[in-house]
């Protein structure tokens, strides 16, 4: 069996989140958004180090609030960079020498699945490069500066892009150390693998796998985990699982 690496960006400054705290760390239904997006992981056999991205003004309040879970749930804690890449690979340089696939997820999209996990995992094993997406369903508008629309652009063949995105280590090692050839347009990792030359596999996702980006997406993010089935536990429990860490469950 390969051995996994995930990490989880969370140094964004959540300029469109307009609450007292950033996105990753808010409420959602009594956890802190961050730790549901890890939960999926830590427990699966194939994960061998979890890491997440961190800034460094964060850090302090971090490690006070969630001390007891990150020592429970052995989660590492990268310095956060002044772009997502550098915070990326500040973590990709804390890779244990045995791990062989590194995933790069979404700190703050906590509705991911286990069966979603599983298949892009495998599809990346397959393959060496794998990522969750879904297909653009809605009509797409080019619209210019004054929001008048200038165009149609045809959705076929177009999806949204969703994480994991699962890549071989020395792929993405390799892509990461020639970073600054390959174009400063670039926006996720799936997209620097392909500046690389590599071929990256779609795996159908979800359209409940949601990021959280604005307040609002918050409430939506509650009702879609109300609405998926609970997974079975697949190792210890989580002792801090169901702990009010906010003063009461539920959005406020």
């Amino acid at each position: 069996m390969s051995a996994f690496a995930v990490i989880f960006p969370a140094a964004g400054k959540s300029s469109r989140f307009r609450d007292k705290e950033k996105k990753p760390f808010a409420n959602l239904d009594g956890r802190a958004v961050w730790l549901r997006s890890v939960e999926l992981f830590i427990n699966r056999s194939e994960v061998k180090q979890c890491i997440v991205v961190v800034s460094l003004d964060d850090q302090e309040m971090f490690r006070r609030r969630f001390g007891a879970n990150l020592m429970f749930m052995n989660v590492q804690i990268a310095n956060g960079g002044a772009e997502r890449f550098e915070s990326v690979a500040n973590a990709l340089a804390m890779l244990k020498p045995e791990i062989d696939f590194v995933a790069v997820h979404d700190a703050v999209r906590p509705c991911l699945t286990e069966a979603l996990v599983s298949d892009v995992f495998a599809k990346a094993e397959k393959t060496g490069a794998a990522m969750l997406g879904v297909p653009i369903s809605d009509t797409i508008k080019q619209v210019d500066a004054n929001k008048e629309v200038k165009g149609t652009t045809p959705r076929q063949g177009l999806w949204l892009a969703q994480t994991p995105q699962v890549f071989r280590r020395d792929w993405l090692e390799a892509a990461y150390a020639d970073r600054a050839k390959l174009g400063s347009s670039i926006t996720d990792d799936a997209q620097l693998l392909e500046a690389a030359g590599r071929t990256v596999h779609i795996v159908e996702g979800a359209s409940t796998n949601i990021k959280i980006t604005t307040r609002q997406d918050l409430f939506l993010a509650d009702a879609i985990l109300k609405s998926l089935p609970k997974p079975k536990p697949s190792g210890p429990a989580h002792p801090f699982a169901e702990e009010e860490m906010w003063g009461g469950k539920g959005l406020k």
